[in-house]
């Protein structure tokens, strides 16, 4: 479906932005960075369940992910469920980087890494974490430059990317420059922007997590 902009009348692609199923180290608190973790039995099922609703939903063209193995199978079983043949892998949708402190656990960071704990609480945008962690500006350019070089490529279209919390919060701050902080993004929620050619965004919706409640999918684990 095409979606008209109300400034200009340019066409939009409809991208469905999901932040991977649940992994043990989410639940243990620890900072996964670009670590790759595999999803938990819940993550799992999480999965099974945005793919599920998608299935049912408006077709999907194409589904990307950032390359880490929590992201790439969420995206899989939705490809599979969509009828799309295959995920494409980009390492520029990835999580940020956070140096030395991917692997540790986040309340610990204070005591175990204090310049490091330093940098990642830091208020600037350009400060970034040693032991090669990124800054918030670099994870901002090149995601948003990521989704906006999918969007001109599917413009008319409905596509799905899977990525990572923070990552998608940098994603919201494209929309919302000036904005308030919108906080954690909860695993395989559905975030769907509106990208124009002409680099104009729209958030459509924000969190969406109905396929989590109630369910009544019946999912066996392979």
């Amino acid at each position: 479906m095409a979606y008209d902009s109300i400034h200009d009348g340019s066409k939009y692609a409809e991208i469905i932005v999901i932040r991977h199923g649940e992994t043990e180290w989410n639940v243990d608190g620890r900072l996964q960075g670009q670590l790759d973790v595999d999803l938990n039995e819940t993550g799992r099922l999480q999965a099974f369940l945005v793919a599920e609703r998608l299935s049912k939903e408006p077709k999907i063209s194409a589904v990307y992910s950032s390359d880490l193995k929590r992201a790439s199978y969420t995206a899989q079983l939705i490809a599979k469920k969509c009828g799309v043949h295959q995920v494409n892998k980009d390492p520029k949708l990835r999580e940020r980087h956070v140096g030395v402190l991917q692997g540790v656990i986040a309340r610990e960071t204070a005591i175990s890494h204090p310049e490091a704990h330093k940098a990642f609480v830091s208020i600037r945008r350009d400060q970034e974490i040693p032991g090669g962690g990124e800054s918030l500006n670099q994870l901002y350019e090149r995601s948003t430059s990521a989704l906006q070089r999918i969007a001109n490529k599917h413009q008319g279209e409905r596509v799905v990317v899977v990525s990572h919390d923070v990552t998608i919060r940098a994603l919201h701050r494209k929309v919302s420059p000036h904005g308030k902080p919108i906080g954690k993004v909860i695993n395989t929620s559905l975030n769907v922007f509106l990208v124009s050619d002409k680099g104009e965004w729209i958030v459509k919706t924000w969190g969406d997590v109905n396929h989590l409640l109630n369910n009544t999918a019946e999912f066996i684990l392979e």
